[in-house]
């Protein structure tokens, strides 16, 4: 079966530094193609040197004010709360603060697509929607809100979504890899931020297709955590690309892919999917960018770090790579210190990718 993609694979420059081409004027639109657009440093900002006081004033918490309003059977392990359910599936707590880190994250992909739940092109109204990895349930409960004459579905392998919903909004405690408990197909399934939780990728595409409706969309969302510069100021002993290097071994070692977002593309293709687009949306790390909304973007992209870190490194540097709580605690006050070091100008990919079945 030949395989429809969109033209065009690069993507438009989204602003441009003082001297340099000048800038495409929708800069804040999400472009398609395989490469991200060019984020502009903005240098009245641009300072050498760690930056630990710029960020402890209000210079960073301007950008970070609104998350005092975001939506926020267990194990535990060394002080940070884990599910039970299929335990070892997922190695990154599900407490609350993590809880709020995933809200946070949210927020970040929320301004990366433009305000947009969704960029396939589908009018969810009346439609049997499914939400896969759910999380803390927030995509769709506002997709539920959004939407409130559609039928959504969230699953997860953690019970840490709100009791109070929109009425057209339920979720399941599953396991995505197993055998659906749901038969009836969807119009449109969504699965976002799966980075180190699924074993078989092209068996999860192709459970997709085959769970959709005839002419149904599926929409990927999902991370390269290789960090990269546009002007080569990533120091060789950067800890948070260290860190993320460490943590790829830890995740390739139990066979759970840490950076699916530069494959999403193909496996689609190869489950029989047309009409593919492929987006890719500049994260930055810091406050250094020249655009607003990459700026803001950029400071939520730093708290992932420096108030995160100890969820993505706790579990699997103890127990795969076998550290530890206190080794990993030391190594995580140098990632924090890097993260916040403006004079690194750190870019990660987020890849979004969706397709239709054919009719």
């Amino acid at each position: 079966m030949a395989h429809e993609s969109t033209e065009g694979d690069t993507a438009p420059i989204v602003a441009a530094t003082e001297g340099e081409a000048a800038p495409i004027t929708a800069a804040h639109a999400v472009t398609e193609g395989d490469t991200a657009p060019i984020v502009a440093i903005d240098q009245e900002d641009h300072a050498s040197g760690d930056g630990d006081s710029a960020y402890d004033s209000d210079q960073l918490s301007r950008y970070t004010d609104s998350l005092a309003s975001s939506v926020k059977a267990y194990k535990f392990e060394n002080g940070r709360r884990y599910h039970a359910y299929h335990a070892g599936a997922y190695n990154f707590p599900n407490d609350n603060p993590e809880q709020d880190r995933l809200d946070m994250f949210h927020h970040i992909i929320l301004l990366g697509c433009d305000g947009k739940l969704h960029l396939a092109p589908i009018q969810c109204d009346g439609k049997k929607i499914l939400d896969i990895g759910c999380g803390t349930g927030i995509w769709a409960v506002q997709m539920g809100d959004e939407y409130p004459s559609a039928d959504i579905t969230g699953n997860d392998l953690s019970p840490i979504q709100p009791g109070w919903v929109p009425p057209n909004v339920r979720f399941l405690v599953d396991d995505v890899e197993q055998p659906w408990a749901e038969t009836q197909p969807y119009d449109y399934i969504h699965c976002r931020y799966m980075a180190a939780s699924i074993q078989d990728w092209p068996r999860l595409v192709k459970q997709c297709f085959d769970n959709l409706k005839p002419g149904g969309w599926v929409e990927f969302q999902d991370y390269d955590t290789t960090c990269h510069s546009q002007d080569n100021s990533i120091p060789p002993d950067y800890k948070v690309a260290a860190m993320l290097s460490l943590l790829k071994g830890a995740c390739d070692s139990i066979g759970r892919l840490l950076d699916p977002g530069p494959l999403l593309k193909g496996w689609v293709e190869d489950a029989g999917f047309e009409n593919i687009t492929q987006n890719i949306i500049p994260l930055p790390v810091g406050i250094w960018p020249k655009d607003k909304k990459m700026k803001e973007i950029g400071a939520f992209m730093t708290l992932q770090y420096t108030e995160g870190v100890e969820a993505f490194t706790l579990a699997p540097f103890t127990a795969i790579l076998g550290w530890t709580k206190e080794e990993v605690e030391v190594f995580n006050v140098g990632v924090r210190k890097d993260a916040k070091d403006r004079s690194i100008h750190t870019l990660h990919n987020f890849h979004v990718v969706y397709a239709q079945k054919p009719s």
